[in-house]
């Protein structure tokens, strides 16, 4: 009588192994087509996520409270000198030289400036003798963003006056809860005839 155990797998065993293995293999599988499909997916939602957050950032322009919206507006290029109907100017002719945003010290030029705001800019303009605690205080808003300028302008009507293309508030204080909303709901808008152009490479050297 042979007592010796066979080490040799029966043909059971080597089917049970072999689909084993195939089980496993199908399970790789799937793991992989979920990770190949699961990415782009997950970053579909958080690229969705922060346009969502984006745009619930911004506020409805038509609620804020003193608004001034400029109609018939025109955007030709122009080296000439312009007379613009508001003061400071939110739109119209201007030179093909935008200003590049930023702090000044000192008044800018119309025509530049309003290229910028072709572009989707902010301009913050205040009267030269506005207190030095508010004048302080334009200028930290601006320092947070590259697509606002800041600059004193002679002769507002207003202590400080804030533009975008076709839109203006005058304000009296650089407090006023509405300069930022101002800011969220007309930086780049799309009020503006290019929003996306560039705000640098222009003309004008701001000191901030």
């Amino acid at each position: 009588m042979n007592n010796k155990i066979s080490r040799t797998p029966s043909k059971a065993a080597r089917h049970g192994q072999l689909a084993e293995l195939q089980r496993a293999q199908r399970r790789d599988e799937r793991r992989r087509r979920l990770l190949i499909l699961g990415v782009p997916a997950l970053l579909a939602v958080v690229i969705l996520a922060i346009v969502v957050v984006q745009v619930a950032g911004r506020r409805n322009p038509s609620d804020i409270t003193g608004l001034q919206k400029i109609s018939g507006l025109t955007n030709p290029h122009t080296d000439q000198p312009v007379r613009y109907p508001q003061t400071p100017p939110a739109g119209g002719p201007h030179n093909p030289a935008w200003l590049n945003c930023g702090i000044y010290n000192q008044p800018v030029r119309n025509e530049n400036a309003v290229h910028s705001l072709e572009h989707g800019a902010v301009w913050i303009t205040y009267q030269p003798d506005l207190a030095a605690n508010q004048v302080a205080a334009l200028r930290r808003i601006v320092g947070t963003n590259a697509k606002e300028i800041l600059s004193p302008y002679p002769d507002l009507p207003a202590p400080i006056v804030v533009s975008a293309w076709a839109r203006q508030l005058q304000l009296t204080s650089a407090d006023d809860p509405r300069l930022p909303q101002f800011l969220r709901a007309l930086r780049n808008g799309a009020q503006a005839p290019e929003p996306a152009g560039p705000c640098t490479g222009g003309t004008g050297t701001p000191t901030g």
